[in-house]
C-alpha cells in the first residue's frame, strides 16, 4: 500500500472558540478535541475539522493509536481513555447488535463500483462489502470513502483490512435478508463460534506466542499465526512480539528499566503448529497448512509530532469591526502619522503591537524609502518572511481582508501570508527540546514545603499535615512512608504511599490520591507493606536493599533529615524568637549571608533544570542517590561516545536518570539523553544538587535555643573570616581596576559594578596551602559560581568533581578550572536581568610550571606531566602584560587590557588555568557584584 499521511490529529483545546463538526455546539478549552484532516479551499494544504471526543469516534472507527497524530503528547491517564475506547471499538459484543460503521454490507445499487481485491465489476444487486478509507486524497478533502470488495475477496483479504469482527459487525447487516445473513456468518464466525477460548490459548502457548487478552485479540493472534505463521522472539530482549496494526511490536522489557521498543513490519517467523488431536476435533483445522508469506501492513508517515502549542493553521476569521484581530504588528522607519497615533489606531482595529522584530510579527508597517535604504531590522523581517506594507494597509482593511490587503499593498520582494508562514514552520521545524515552562497550579502546588513531624513529611496535597503524622516503629525506628517512581521516557509515574495517624474526618479521594482509615495500627502496616509490595515488587522488610522490577515502581532515597533532633516547627520558633536578637555583623555581611542561603533561589535554579519540586522536595534526595545519577551519566557517555550503542540502551539509562532525580516536562516528553550537550548539562545540574544539598542542609542543622541571631548561625557554618573592605581603600580600587580591564570584548551583554567586596580566610585553608607556598607562579585569578553553591565553596572549599561524575564538559579534565578575564568567570554566575547579582572569587593559585595547550584534552593529576603542577589554555586573547602588577606577597595580578596573543593555533578565545590538587588554591576576595543587561 502507498505511503500516507495519518488524517487524524488530537489535542486539547487552547480555547472555547473551536466547534464540533458533527454536532456544531463549541468545544470547552482543555478539553479533548479530535481533527479529520481535510484540504484547504483557501491554500495548498490541510486543515482540521475538529470533534468532540464522542462525536469523532461516533463517525470514525479506528483500530489503533498510532495513526491519531498528537497521540504521544497527551497524559498518560488521557492516552488510556482513547486506548480503551478505540479497544471498546474493535471487541465488538457477541450478539452483535453494536454495528462497526467503518465496515458496511449491501447490495451492489448499480454494475459501476470495481472490487478492490480482484478489480473486477461487482453486478448490481449481488453483496458488495466495504472498508472506509480515511487517507485516499480524495478522502482527505471530503471525508471518509467506501473501498468496495467482491464478499470472497473481502473474506480472504480480511486480515488485511483489519478486520476481526463478526458478521453482525458490518453496517447494513441487519437490512439483508435472511439467506445472505447466513452466508455472511458462515464466512466469518466460524473462529469465533466453533472454537473454544481454551483451544485458542493453547495453541499459542504451544507455538510460544504472547497470551494476549479479550477475545477479539485472541482470535487474531490465532488467525495471524495460522496465515503468516507463528512470531519469532524479539531479537532484541527475546520477549513476545505482537500485531500492532501498522507493525509487529515488542512486549518485552529490555531491562528491568526500560520497555523493549523493537518493532518492524516483516517479522521473523516459523511454521504454526496445529497437533493432530486439535485438527482432529475441529474441522477448521483439518486441512490446514503452513503456507508462509509475508503480511501487508498500513503504512503510516511518522512527522515530528508537536507538542500541542501550534496555532492554528486557517486564517483568522474576518470581522470589519476587528479586522486586526488575532495579527501582531511592528514599525520600522520614519511614518507620515505619529506611531504614538497608529498604535492607537490598531489597538481599535483588534491588532496586538510588537516592539522587536521576530517570528512573533505578523505585518510590518514602514515606507518605499526605507525598504530602499535598508537596516537591520528589515533584514531580520526578510529572514522570517515578514510582511512589509505601507500606512495605507490600515485604511484598506475596513473594507476587505487582511491576507488581500497585504498582497496589494506589499512593499517588500518577499513576504508569506501569516497563517502559512505559522503552519510552514510547525510542520517542517525540527522540535528543538527546552527546559519546560508549564508550571501549571494544576501540576505545581504554590506551596511546596513538607512539614516534617516525627522524623518524616506528610504529603500536603493529603491535606493532612496540620492533623496527623507519618507512623513510625518506636523499635525499630522505621518511618512508614514511601515515595515511588516509575520513568519510560514517554511515561512518568510517581506514587506516594504512607501511613498517617488522624484525627478527623477521612474516607475521600482526591484526584489520583486515596484516604482509608484503620481502627487498628497494625491493619495499616500490612496494607501499606501490601501495597509497597504490589507496586515495587519488593519486600518492605528489606530495609532499602532494594531491586528495580520491569513495569514496576522503584523506591526514592528520600533524606527527610530523620536523625535531626529538632523539627521545623521548633526551629521556625527558634528563628521568630532570635530574629529580635541584635547581629554581630557588619550589614554588608549580613546582606552577603542572606544572598548565599536564599531559599527561592535555590528553588529557582532547581526549576531553572527542569528538576520536579513536587516530587523531591527542596534538599531531600540522598548524596548516595545524586552519586548514583553520576554513575548513570558516565555510562551514558560512554554510550554516546561508543558509537556502536543501540537507541534502547540510552532510553534505557535515561530513564534510570529520570527515575533516580524526578524531572517535570510539563505536558512535554521526557528528553532522552543522546549527546553529549544534555550530558554536560545533567552533569551540571548535580554539581548544584549537590552544592543546594550542603547549603540547605546548614539551614536545617544544630539549631538551638541560644540567644544568637540567626544570619550569625549561618556565618559559623561557612567556617570562614569574612571582612568588608573599604570602598575607598586602595585595595577597593585595585580590585576594581582588575575588573574593568579584563572585561573580554564578545562578553559584551552585560556590564560588571562592584557592590561589595570581601577579605576571606577559609579555616585550615592556610595550613594546606603552605606545601604550595615556596613554588613559583602564584597568580591571583578568577573564578565564578552560581550563588546557590557558595555556601559549600566557603564551608568546604573548591572542589574538583567526583569519580563517579563524567568526563564531558572539562576541556582539560577534572580539575578546579580559573580564568585571568573576569567575564570568562563571570559567565559562569549565571544571572539574569531577573536576577542581576552574582558572586565571583578571587584565588591566590600556586601554579607553578604550566603545560601549555592549545586544544581540548583529557587531564588529570595522574596524566599531567611530572614536571608540571599545572595546566594552561592558552587563549587567542590575553591580558596585557605590559600591565601586569606584582602584590608584596609576590602574587602576579594579570590585570592589563585584553591584546591579541598571536597564536592562531589555539581553539581557545581567552587564557584558562587548571589545578588538579585543590591545595593549591587559597581563596583571597569574595566579590559581590551587580550585572547590568540594560544595553
Amino acid at each position: 500500500m502507498s505511503t500516507v499521511e495519518s488524517s487524524f490529529r488530537v489535542e486539547y483545546a487552547k480555547s472555547n472558540r473551536s466547534k464540533c463538526k458533527n454536532c456544531s455546539s463549541k468545544i470547552d478549552k482543555d478539553s479533548f478535541r479530535f481533527a479529520i484532516m481535510v484540504y484547504s479551499s483557501k491554500f495548498g494544504g490541510r486543515v482540521p475539522t475538529w470533534y468532540h471526543m464522542n462525536c469523532f469516534f461516533n463517525k470514525v472507527k479506528l483500530i489503533d493509536v498510532n495513526i491519531i497524530k498528537g497521540f504521544d503528547d497527551l497524559r498518560w491517564e488521557d492516552q488510556e481513555k482513547i486506548r480503551q475506547i478505540i479497544q471498546d471499538n474493535s471487541t465488538m459484543p457477541l450478539d452483535g447488535n453494536i454495528p462497526n460503521d467503518s465496515f458496511t454490507v449491501e447490495y451492489a445499487k448499480s454494475n459501476r463500483s470495481k472490487c478492490h481485491g480482484c478489480e473486477l465489476l461487482i453486478v448490481k444487486e449481488t453483496l458488495r462489502l466495504s472498508r472506509k478509507n480515511y487517507t485516499s486524497k480524495r478522502a482527505r478533502c471530503y471525508g471518509p470513502t467506501d473501498d468496495w470488495y467482491h464478499l470472497q475477496c473481502f473474506h480472504q483479504m480480511k486480515k488485511d483490512l483489519g478486520f476481526s469482527g463478526v458478521a453482525q459487525s458490518f453496517a447494513g447487516f441487519v437490512d439483508l435478508n435472511d439467506e445472505d445473513q447466513m452466508k455472511l456468518q458462515d464466512k466469518f464466525d466460524i473462529l469465533r463460534k466453533d472454537i473454544p477460548h481454551d483451544i485458542l490459548k493453547e495453541l499459542l502457548e504451544l507455538n510460544s506466542q504472547k497470551l494476549v487478552s479479550g477475545e477479539s485479540n485472541l482470535i487474531e493472534a490465532v488467525a495471524d499465526c495460522m496465515a503468516f505463521g507463528a512470531l519469532e522472539s524479539c531479537p532484541e530482549c527475546n520477549g513476545y512480539l505482537i500485531f500492532n496494526y501498522t507493525n509487529y511490536r515488542c512486549t518485552g522489557n529490555l531491562t528491568e528499566w526500560t520497555n523493549c521498543s523493537y518493532s518492524t513490519q516483516i517479522a521473523n517467523r516459523k511454521p504454526f503448529e496445529i497437533p493432530d488431536k486439535i485438527k482432529n476435533k475441529y474441522e477448521l483445522f483439518e486441512n490446514y497448512t503452513y503456507t508462509k508469506r509475508n503480511r501487508i501492513m498500513t503504512q503510516i508517515i511518522k512527522k515530528p509530532l508537536l507538542i500541542n502549542t501550534t496555532a492554528e493553521i486557517s486564517e483568522p476569521d474576518y470581522d470589519c469591526k476587528l479586522p486586526l484581530n488575532g495579527y501582531s504588528l511592528a514599525f520600522i522607519g520614519r511614518l507620515s502619522k505619529r506611531k504614538r497615533s497608529l498604535r492607537k489606531q490598531i489597538k481599535e482595529l483588534g491588532g496586538t503591537i510588537m516592539k522587536n522584530i521576530n517570528k512573533k510579527v505578523d505585518i510590518i508597517i514602514s515606507t518605499q524609502d526605507q525598504i530602499q535604504k535598508g537596516d537591520k531590522k528589515l533584514d531580520i523581517a526578510q529572514n522570517f518572511n515578514i510582511h512589509v506594507v505601507s500606512e495605507q494597509f490600515l485604511k484598506d482593511i475596513l473594507t476587505d481582508r487582511p491576507s488581500i490587503v497585504m498582497e496589494k499593498l506589499k512593499l517588500s520582494n518577499w513576504g508569506i501570508l501569516p497563517h502559512i508562514r505559522k503552519h510552514q514552520t510547525y510542520s517542517t521545524r525540527k522540535i528543538k527540546r527546552k527546559s519546560s515552562n508549564f508550571r501549571s497550579k494544576r501540576f505545581l502546588p504554590d506551596k511546596m514545603t513538607m512539614k516534617l513531624k516525627d522524623g518524616a513529611a506528610v504529603d500536603p496535597d493529603s491535606g493532612l499535615e496540620e492533623t496527623c503524622h507519618v507512623l513510625k516503629d518506636s523499635k525499630t525506628s522505621d518511618i512508614f512512608t514511601a515515595v515511588l517512581a516509575w520513568v519510560d521516557i514517554t511515561l512518568e509515574l510517581f506514587f506516594v504511599v504512607v501511613v498517617v495517624f488522624f484525627k478527623g474526618r477521612t474516607g475521600t479521594t482526591f484526584g489520583s490520591k486515596k484516604i482509608d482509615e484503620f481502627d487498628d495500627e497494625t491493619d495499616a502496616i500490612n496494607i501499606f507493606q501490601e501495597l509497597f509490595l504490589d507496586k515495587t515488587g519488593n519486600e518492605w522488610k528489606n530495609g532499602g536493599k532494594y531491586k528495580k522490577i520491569a513495569k514496576k515502581y522503584y523506591p526514592l532515597e528520600i533524606d527527610y533529615g530523620q536523625h535531626n533532633n529538632i523539627n521545623n516547627d521548633q526551629i521556625q520558633k527558634i528563628l521568630e524568637n532570635n530574629y529580635k536578637i541584635q547581629s554581630n555583623l557588619s550589614p554588608s555581611v549580613q546582606d552577603l549571608i542572606h544572598l548565599i542561603f536564599n531559599v527561592e533561589t535555590m528553588k529557582q535554579t532547581l526549576l531553572s533544570f527542569d528538576i520536579d519540586l513536587t516530587k523531591m522536595p527542596l534538599g531531600k534526595l540522598s548524596k548516595n542517590q545524586l552519586n548514583n545519577a553520576y554513575q548513570i551519566l558516565t555510562q551514558l557517555q560512554i554510550l554516546i561516545t561508543n558509537g556502536s550503542s543501540t537507541k534502547t540502551s540510552i532510553i534505557d539509562a535515561s530513564n534510570q536518570f529520570y527515575t533516580l532525580i524526578p524531572h517535570d516536562f510539563g505536558l512535554n516528553k521526557a528528553i532522552i539523553l543522546d549527546n553529549i550537550d544534555l550530558i554536560q548539562n545533567k552533569t551540571e545540574m548535580i554539581d548544584n544538587l549537590l552544592e543546594i544539598e550542603i547549603a540547605y542542609s546548614m539551614l536545617k542543622t544544630n539549631f538551638d535555643e541560644e540567644k544568637e541571631h540567626p544570619l550569625d548561625i549561618h556565618y559559623k557554618k561557612l567556617k570562614s573570616i569574612i571582612e568588608p573592605i573599604d570602598p575607598i581603600s586602595d585595595e577597593f580600587k585595585q580590585i576594581v581596576n582588575y575588573m574593568n580591564n579584563t572585561h573580554a570584548s564578545t562578553h559584551k551583554q552585560y556590564k560588571l559594578k562592584l557592590k561589595n567586596l570581601f577579605k576571606i580566610k577559609r579555616e585550615n585553608e592556610e595550613e594546606n596551602f603552605q606545601k604550595w607556598k615556596n613554588i613559583q607562579n602564584h597568580q591571583l585569578l578568577w573564578h565564578g559560581s552560581r550563588t546557590t553553591n557558595f555556601a559549600g565553596i566557603l564551608s568546604q572549599g573548591l572542589r574538583i568533581a567526583p569519580p563517579e561524575a563524567p568526563m564531558t564538559g572539562y576541556m582539560f579534565g577534572k580539575g578546579v578550572y580559573f580564568a585571568d578575564m573576569v567575564s570568562k568567570s563571570a559567565n559562569y554566575c549565571f544571572t539574569t536581568r531577573e536576577s542581576p547579582e552574582g558572586l565571583l572569587l578571587l584565588c591566590e593559585v600556586a601554579l607553578g610550571k604550566m603545560y601549555e595547550c592549545y586544544q581540548a584534552t583529557s587531564l588529570s593529576a595522574d596524566k599531567l606531566p611530572q614536571d608540571k603542577q599545572a595546566t594552561k589554555g592558552c587563549g587567542q586573547t590575553i591580558p596585557d602584560p605590559k600591565e601586569h602588577i606584582y602584590t608584596d606577597e609576590g602574587i602576579l595580578i594579570p590585570m592589563g587590557h585584553g591584546i591579541n596573543a598571536n597564536i592562531p593555533q589555539s581553539s581557545l578565545l581567552y587564557n584558562e588555568y587548571i589545578v588538579y590538587n585543590t591545595d593549591q588554591i587559597k581563596i583571597k576576595y569574595l566579590l559581590r557584584v551587580e550585572f547590568d543587561y540594560s544595553d
